[in-house]
């Protein structure tokens, strides 16, 4: 069995923390995004993060949030982690990191090679890289939109941090999308909901079970 750390984002009650926890995650995320299915309020999600056991790395999904947003959001919830869904650069990375002494994962939309050009600049200021299938033209979400992409992109890839594989990830495909890309941890948001979300926790213990139970850890080439 592959040790393989799990991300369950978009939580917006406490039975979907009870469910992330039970399950064997490792991360639970919670997104700020308004025009997101998967928003939460400050408030609503420090309810959720003061019901996080111990252990479970808490998350913070933002885009391209200002100044004053984060600090309304680190303010008022206990977390652990930021993440950066937007078009930041590297500059604003760094300076959110900096700003609030949390550790920063920054997302990489993916979607051809070409959409790698820059990532090491991003490696250099982060402390995590999430690589996400990017979001087709005029979406009205950067993530979250149930999309995969062409996993062979990333065989052969070296990394200076941690990284995270996420885009259309389900209980069905995650053993897959491990085995093709030797990830190590893997993110989900829609492919464990029952509805734009609605948590389904059946959903996410076979999503945790399926993504553990992956044996090996060499990409397959086809």
């Amino acid at each position: 069995m592959r040790d393989v750390r799990v991300k369950i984002c978009g939580l917006k009650s406490p039975a979907d923390v009870a469910a992330t926890a039970a399950a064997g995650a490792a991360y639970a995320g919670f997104n700020f995004f308004p025009r997101s299915p998967r928003h939460v309020t400050p408030e609503q999600a420090r309810a959720l993060a003061l019901v996080a056991p111990d252990g479970l790395c808490k998350v913070a999904l933002v885009v391209d949030a200002d100044d004053a947003t984060l600090d309304a959001i680190v303010a008022e919830v206990p977390l652990d982690m930021l993440q950066l869904h937007g078009h930041e650069t590297p500059a604003r990375v760094a300076e959110v990191k900096a700003r609030y002494g949390l550790p920063v994962m920054k997302v990489i939309g993916v979607a051809e090679e070409a959409d790698f050009a820059g990532l090491l600049d991003f490696q250099l200021v982060a402390d995590q890289i999430l690589v996400d299938a990017k979001a087709p033209k005029g979406a009205v979400l950067p993530g979250g939109n149930g999309l995969t992409f062409d996993w062979r992109l990333l065989v052969g890839r070296t990394w200076l941090k941690p990284w995270m594989l996420a885009g259309g990830l389900t209980p069905e495909n995650v053993g897959q999308a491990i085995q093709r890309t030797g990830a190590r941890q893997v993110d989900v948001a829609s492919g464990v909901e029952s509805a734009p979300g609605v948590k389904d926790a059946a959903r996410i213990a076979a999503f945790v079970e399926a993504a553990q139970g992956v044996k090996g850890g060499v990409p397959i080439l086809r």
